[in-house]
């Protein structure tokens, strides 16, 4: 018969009870299986994710200026320019310009004498170009109006121009400023013109005149288009007169009507007269000083068949002050001559005419101060 465990025993069979316990057993979770050296070398970790708890400040120390970001649009200002959307590039320019001048003068009382008046004069100009390459096309049209109105007096007409004119050239290389150029100028007036104080017969009228001229040549355009001279060898001039009253008396050069003894008419003068010759124009722009400028036109021409030599000068000068925006002010000569034009026409008891007349140096001079606007 066995001898009971002492105290002492039973406390080691416990502590090796528990210590095989501890060796041969399995743990729940399995460890983590270790990796060839090999593999390991070869494995590549893409992504390492580090996240971190962001902690409150509860301390702020005075000398710190937290602010939140807002966003105001109380200083925000409206832009000064119109937003300007992208536009396919055109080959064409244009100039709409309207403007209107006005003169006054009053009197009251006014020991020295005078007659209230007061002029005005509007203008219209429009310009369209074309500029491609070795193509160009110029497009001018001017109109002109001015009225007088003089205490005592009726109204009377200051300016009258109806005035077209369009160039199409054609440069061999695009380095050259010389075109070969084909023109065409067309000028008459609105309303009926009047030798004053007589308003009862006209001495021009809607196209009585009006001229026409069509012709080829060559153009030198400076490539500012500040300069345009056209020189043509072949001109074909047009004088239409269409009021038959002026074409019976052979006015601006037409063939006049055939009148017997009495002065009766035969046969009809003729409304239109054709001329053949030789044109210069010249254009010219220039900017004098700042807001000061000065534009030149002239056209020279004279006829192969009828009077070779003779020449018809048109020119017409400006020096426009430009004050602002939309105020100027305009100092202006205009200086025509034709020998198709006569004055002093002499006429006998019977109303026949016995000396035409004879031609003469047109000058008119205009100041102005008014308005234009450009859109």
């Amino acid at each position: 018969m066995s001898r009971p465990l002492t105290f002492h025993q039973t406390v080691l069979s416990t502590i090796f009870f528990m210590f095989t316990m501890l060796v041969f057993s399995q743990d729940s979770i399995p460890r983590p299986i270790e990796r060839d050296t090999i593999l390991l070398d070869t494995t590549v970790i893409d992504t390492i994710v580090i996240r971190k708890t962001l902690t409150r400040v509860k301390h702020i120390p005075r000398g710190v200026n937290l602010t939140n970001p807002v966003i105001s649009f109380k200083k925000t200002k409206p832009l000064k320019d119109e937003y300007n959307r992208f536009r396919v590039p055109s080959f064409w320019t244009k100039e709409n310009t309207f403007g209107l001048n006005l003169s006054e003068a009053a009197f009251v009382n006014w020991n020295a004498g005078g007659d209230n008046a007061i002029s005005g004069l509007s203008f219209f100009k429009f310009v369209r170009n074309y500029k491609f390459r070795y193509f160009k096309w110029d497009n001018n049209l001017d109109l002109r109006y001015g009225l007088n109105a003089q205490e005592g007096r009726q109204l009377r007409k200051t300016e009258d121009v109806i005035r077209l004119n369009s160039n199409l050239g054609y440069r061999r290389d695009t380095i050259s400023n010389w075109y070969y150029s084909v023109q065409l100028n067309f000028n008459t007036q609105f309303s009926n013109g009047y030798k004053y104080p007589d308003r009862e017969i006209p001495i021009s009228r809607f196209m009585a005149p009006g001229y026409f001229f069509f012709g080829a040549g060559t153009s030198y355009i400076s490539q500012n288009q500040k300069f345009n001279l056209y020189l043509s060898p072949l001109t074909q001039k047009s004088t239409f007169v269409l009021d038959q009253r002026l074409a019976d008396r052979g006015a601006f050069g037409v063939k006049g009507a055939q009148r017997d003894n009495n002065g009766n008419i035969i046969q009809q003068g003729e409304n239109h007269f054709l001329e053949l010759g030789f044109l210069i124009t010249n254009n010219f722009d220039w900017d004098i000083a700042e807001n000061v400028n000065l534009k030149s036109r002239l056209n020279l021409y004279t006829d192969y068949l009828a009077s070779f030599g003779n020449i018809d000068v048109d020119w017409e000068l400006n020096v426009r002050f430009k004050v602002n925006k939309y105020i100027l002010t305009t100092i202006g000569t205009h200086l025509i001559y034709d020998d198709d034009i006569l004055f002093d026409e002499v006429k006998d008891a019977n109303g026949t005419i016995t000396d035409h007349g004879e031609p003469r140096i047109q000058f008119k001079q205009v100041l102005g101060i008014g308005i234009a606007y450009d859109f």
